[in-house]
């Protein structure tokens, strides 16, 4: 119930106020999952974004790039703690998959900005280049914008731009399919997978592929088999080790076809639990990436999947 002693002036502010915030809220949950990788993180940094725009001393003439500016300096400070610097360190460590209108992210207009190949990426960039890359590329911050909001120069701004764009450039040429031949080389690799057939899961990957195993800080063990402290690479090591888990797995685990980051992707399932979820990232007809994230923390986001 309202305070009648506050006058009508300041709960027309509180409303507009609560209405510029929320017209913003997806894009800054975007922003703020992207720098961070964790949609729980994110959400604490958004919820702090509100407690500071109703605080705020200052006139605003643009809304959007305030929040914005609020939102990046959080995650920054979230990533120059002991604990982030720990989490990110790890080889193995994948962001939390998510599904994108459930979770209140939306549909992002460019789809490899959200999706699990391309977060991989900005994990490997440093804080600041992160949020270079993502102010001035997503949001079209300038140069001078985003060094004052560093506490940089603008020749410092250009040049953490120049090096993530870099390895972001080199990641994109290799993994821009259609949603289609997405799905096919999803439902083939599950098919192999299931059968634990390495010759047809070798035919799939490429000979470079990548899999990245995330059993969360403590690691798992489905079945005998261990999440992997490290990257895995080659089309070989990948099959053999893809093939192992299925077999020991398969009895007891229920697969499911879904969207997560806006591309097709598996949630096995345990007792109605999802226990791992399989996304992909292909191109030219190969599988390139194999991300497998069976971090119970951080796949609660997805215990609807039905």
């Amino acid at each position: 119930m309202r305070n009648r002693t506050l006058p009508r002036a300041y709960w027309q502010q509180m409303t507009r106020d609560a209405e510029i915030f929320e017209s913003h809220r997806s894009d800054l949950l975007a922003l703020a999952y992207r720098m961070l990788g964790e949609l729980g993180r994110a959400e604490d940094a958004v919820q702090e974004a509100w407690v500071r725009w109703q605080k705020r001393t200052v006139e605003v003439d643009s809304p959007k790039a305030y929040l914005i500016k609020v939102v990046t300096r959080l995650c920054l400070n979230e990533l120059d703690s002991a604990r982030a610097r720990r989490e990110e360190g790890r080889p193995d460590r994948l962001p939390e998959p998510i599904t994108l209108d459930e979770n209140g992210v939306g549909r992002v207009e460019v789809l490899d900005q959200i999706s699990m190949a391309f977060l991989v990426v900005l994990q490997r960039l440093s804080p600041a280049e992160r949020a270079v890359f993502l102010l001035h590329e997503v949001f079209d911050f300038s140069h001078a914008e985003i060094a004052e909001l560093l506490g940089k120069t603008d020749a410092a701004s250009r040049q953490l731009l120049s090096r993530a764009r870099q390895n972001v450039a080199a990641e994109r040429r290799r993994l821009t399919p259609s949603s289609e031949e997405h799905r096919r080389l999803l439902r083939a690799f599950l098919k192999a997978a299931s059968a634990g057939d390495v010759a047809d899961l070798k035919k799939l990957l490429a000979d470079d592929a990548v899999m990245i195993a995330d059993g969360g800080p403590e690691g798992v063990r489905i079945k005998g088999v261990r999440n992997l402290p490290r990257p895995l690479v080659g089309s070989e090591k990948i099959a053999a080790f893809v093939s192992a888990f299925a077999r020991r797995s398969s009895p007891v685990l229920e697969t499911r076809e879904c969207e997560l980051n806006g591309l097709p992707a598996i949630v096995a399932l345990q007792e109605g639990r999802p226990v791992v979820a399989i996304l992909l990232a292909v191109a030219e007809g190969r599988i390139r990436r194999v991300f497998l994230q069976a971090d119970p923390a951080r796949l609660k986001r997805i215990g609807f999947v039905h």
